[in-house]
C-alpha cells in the first residue's frame, strides 16, 4: 500500500515542482527550458530525489540545481502547503542530461529519415534515366 501512496505522492510533488519553478524569480531557474524528469520517494515518504534536466545541456541542469539547493527550504514549505503534508519530504536535486540526449536522439532519426528520402529520390532519377535511354 505505501508504494501506491509513494508513487502517487512522487507524481504530485513533479507537478507542484513544476509549478514553483514558474513561479520562482532566480534567474539561474530562466537560462532556458527547464523540466523536472523524475521524483523518485523513498518509501517512508521523508525523502525525495528529483532529477532537473535542461535542453541548454548538463551545465544550465546544474545551475538549475544550485538554485533549487539554496531555495531547498521554500521549496519543501510550499510542497507542505500545497499538498497539505503534514511532514513534507526531504529533497534532493540532482542534473540530469536526459532532455539533451533524447534531443539528440530525435536529430539523428531526423538525420537518417532525410537520407533515406534523398537515396529514394536518387534511386527513382536513376530508374528514370535509365528507362530513356533504353528506349
Amino acid at each position: 500500500m505505501a508504494n501506491h501512496r509513494s508513487d502517487r505522492l512522487s507524481e504530485d510533488i513533479q507537478r507542484e515542482l513544476a509549478a514553483l519553478l514558474r513561479e520562482m524569480k532566480d534567474p539561474r531557474l530562466h537560462n532556458g527550458i527547464i523540466s523536472i524528469v523524475r521524483c523518485d520517494m523513498a518509501h517512508d515518504l521523508s525523502y525525495c530525489k528529483v532529477y532537473i534536466s535542461s535542453m541548454n545541456g548538463l551545465d544550465t541542469a546544474k545551475q538549475a540545481v544550485k538554485a533549487l539547493t539554496n531555495a531547498g527550504g521554500y521549496i519543501r514549505r510550499e510542497l507542505g502547503t500545497r499538498l497539505k503534508l503534514r511532514y513534507a519530504p526531504t529533497l534532493a536535486f540532482e542534473a540530469s542530461d536526459s532532455i539533451e540526449y533524447s534531443a539528440n536522439i530525435s536529430r539523428i532519426l531526423n538525420d537518417i529519415e532525410r537520407r533515406q528520402k534523398e537515396e529514394k529520390v536518387t534511386d527513382r532519377e536513376e530508374e528514370l534515366y535509365e528507362d530513356n535511354n533504353t528506349e
